[in-house]
């Protein structure tokens, strides 16, 4: 075989390769990329919506029980002096509890007593996105966070609303914060009861 010919054959074969690697990245990794970002705009909607949601109950004073079911319940712990200090505490506290990052949410977990509906710690300040503190990532120093728990079905499986309770006193305890409900009032024995009880 001539020069030319080597030269023309080799030529080919990579025509042939660019178009195999274009056609892999225009189906296969573009859509990838589409549905990878599709699912975090999701999420971040979803906790917006959950936290609009939060903001837009009405002032009314709460009533001694609640007479609706609620979607979600939620707490805030608001740290009294944010710094490194209470971002190493809240780190080791996660550590503690066993809690998990769920990088798509931006979100913590912690399982409790049924692993199916986790106690969620989310960033308060502002709403929703966390950094992943179990792995160091930079941030600027964490102002609150916010608890928050489905409530069970059925009353008899509230297991999880006494570890979520227990959490939250907790963590007041532990950032000597200040614990505030989900109308943004603060939170008293009366709060707590009404999440065990519903």
């Amino acid at each position: 075989m001539d020069r030319t010919t080597t030269i023309i054959l080799l030529a080919f074969a990579s025509l042939v390769l660019a178009a195999m690697a274009t056609t892999i990245f225009i189906y296969i990794i573009v859509p990838w990329r589409r549905r990878r970002r599709a699912a975090k705009v999701a999420a971040s909607r979803r906790v917006q919506v959950d936290n609009s949601e939060e903001e837009q109950e009405p002032d009314t004073p709460a009533p001694s029980k609640q007479t609706k079911k609620v979607k979600q319940h939620s707490l805030f712990v608001v740290f009294d002096q944010p710094s490194e200090d209470s971002d190493e505490r809240l780190t080791h506290w996660l550590r503690e509890k066993g809690a998990h990052y769920d990088a798509l949410k931006k979100i913590f977990l912690i399982d409790g007593q049924q692993p199916s509906n986790p106690v969620t710690v989310a960033n308060a300040f502002p709403p929703g996105e966390m950094p992943d503190l179990l792995r160091g990532e930079t941030h600027e120093p964490i102002k609150g966070i916010s608890l928050l728990v489905k409530p069970p079905l059925r009353k008899r499986r509230n297991q999880q609303m006494h570890v979520y309770v227990e959490l939250a006193k907790e963590m007041q305890t532990v950032f000597s914060g200040k614990m505030l409900n989900a109308e943004r009032e603060p939170a008293t024995d009366s709060t707590f009861e009404q999440i065990i009880d519903e």
